[in-house]
């Protein structure tokens, strides 16, 4: 198991983020290797609490999180000091972006859980698109409309998971707390209309949502075979559709 992104050692945490953790780690150092640089810049666009931007700055990187949320931020900076680190705090939102940050200024910004609450998603990652650099990328996490409709079903919600399906924004009703969400296609579609050339999707927590906590927690061994069973599922073209979220590189 790797190390960075996988510290708790039961945790679902560790689980649910493992293949994003395995694109980035390759990202990065590609990123390295091309630039000669060791310490690269990234921003996490709507990073809330450093679940990303802490173990990123961890790794040697400076890492500015622009977020709405002054708790969040708050949050962050107790993360960030109880880990040793040091991370660069801004409030604001995806439309800020520009100002607030140099254009060109990031070899990778990360828009994880964000698309899904902006009012205008091709907006906002045409904003984060001003930030990145030539050569530099844009990883993009977002949720899949077809999980939502397992996930429905399985809950015995059969009319809301066939809502799920038939509606445009991938919705089960008004009581949905996720606004939007997003399939394969209109992810890279959306990429591509904001200037990335879209990387290979993976599907991220396949398997880890559907799985008892207590299975993980109960169970010797039990975390680190379903990390393993997420990496080897990730890239499958089938079991990566219905994963709870769909994890792309925007390449610049």
């Amino acid at each position: 198991m790797h190390a960075v992104g996988l510290s708790r050692q039961a945790g679902t945490p560790a689980v649910r983020t493992a293949v994003v953790w395995d694109v980035l780690r390759a990202a990065l150092a590609g990123r390295v290797a091309a630039t000669g640089r060791d310490r690269l810049d990234i921003v996490d666009a709507g990073g809330g609490t450093g679940g990303f931007a802490v173990p990123l700055a961890g790794l040697g990187h400076a890492v500015t999180v622009v977020d709405p949320s002054p708790d969040s931020l708050a949050a962050l900076e107790r993360r960030a000091a109880e880990a040793g680190v040091s991370v660069r705090a801004l409030q604001g939102d995806a439309a800020d972006l520009g100002d607030l940050l140099p254009a060109d200024g990031a070899d990778l910004v990360l828009c994880h859980s964000v698309l899904e609450y902006v009012e205008d998603p091709v907006s906002a990652l045409a904003a984060m698109a001003g930030l990145v650099r030539e050569g530099g990328v844009i990883s993009v996490l977002a949720a899949n409309p077809l999980a939502a409709a397992l996930h429905r079903s399985v809950a015995g919600r059969f009319d809301e998971a066939r809502q799920v399906l038939d509606d445009p924004e991938g919705r089960w009703g008004d009581r949905d707390p996720t606004p939007r969400r997003f399939t394969r296609e209109a992810l890279v579609e959306l990429l591509g209309a904001t200037g990335f050339r879209p990387g290979e999707v993976h599907g991220v927590r396949i398997f880890a949502d559907l799985v008892p906590s207590r299975l993980l927690d109960g169970e010797p061994g039990a975390a680190s075979a379903l990390v393993a069973l997420e990496q080897a599922a990730a890239a499958h073209p089938v079991l990566r559709d219905i994963a709870t979220q769909l994890h792309v590189l925007g390449h610049r």
